[in-house]
């Protein structure tokens, strides 16, 4: 089985080959720089920003139309309260998971002198990707603010997860993983916000008894 969902029949061995041997000094810094905005230790400054955000966004809506305003506001108090529950739960689900598969990293599987390693070369623990699962979570709370945020949170899961493969910390399928496992996670959480938020608002504008 793992051969087939995991070793993709050799194909997840050839993709990081693919990325990994590409050596330059100025692509390190660059990937060196998304794995640190992509570690879960930017959640507080990512979270301050949004909040900056959405404050100014909501209140320049508001200015020019109120009800609109209010409709914006909406989305961003859902969004903000996404992000950071569906942050605290992926954490759980990462510190229960990788321990408990404990796949080997690249510089264990493969041998440190076929693996481009920049920075502190890792063994274990490699499924799924800790970084690329904090960059999809990103990625996939800010989709419903629109194509601009889209692209940018497009932008930012490819830069992260291509970061993990290139400094030699990750197969391609661990990236794979911590997208697909951070994507679930947001969609589960938006859909309990959102559910909550109709029946709240349901009971606003329901007659008393």
């Amino acid at each position: 089985m793992k051969e087939i969902v995991y070793d993709w029949g050799g194909a997840n061995t050839w993709l990081f080959h693919l990325v990994n041997d590409v050596r330059a000094g100025w692509l390190d810094q660059l990937m060196l720089l998304g794995t640190a905005i992509g570690d879960h230790t930017s959640f507080v400054p990512i979270l301050c920003l949004l909040m900056l955000a959405a404050v100014f966004t909501v209140s320049r809506t508001y200015s020019r139309e109120p009800r609109h305003g209010e409709h914006t506001a909406r989305l961003w108090l859902g969004l903000l309260a996404v992000f950071a529950i569906a942050y605290w739960l992926d954490g759980v689900l990462l510190g229960w998971l990788k321990p408990m598969l404990d796949f080997p990293r690249p510089p264990l599987a493969l041998g440190e002198v076929n693996v481009h390693i920049v920075g502190e070369a890792k063994f274990h623990h490699s499924f799924p990707s800790g970084h690329s699962s904090f960059a999809m979570l990103v990625c996939a709370s800010l989709w419903p603010l629109g194509s601009w945020w889209r692209i940018s949170g497009v932008s930012f899961a490819l830069w992260v997860g291509l970061s993990r493969i290139s400094l030699g910390a990750h197969f391609p399928a661990d990236v794979l993983g911590g997208f697909v496992l951070s994507l679930l996670v947001v969609l589960a959480v938006r859909a309990v916000v959102n559910a909550l938020a109709a029946y709240a608002q349901l009971s606003l504008i329901s007659p008393s008894r």
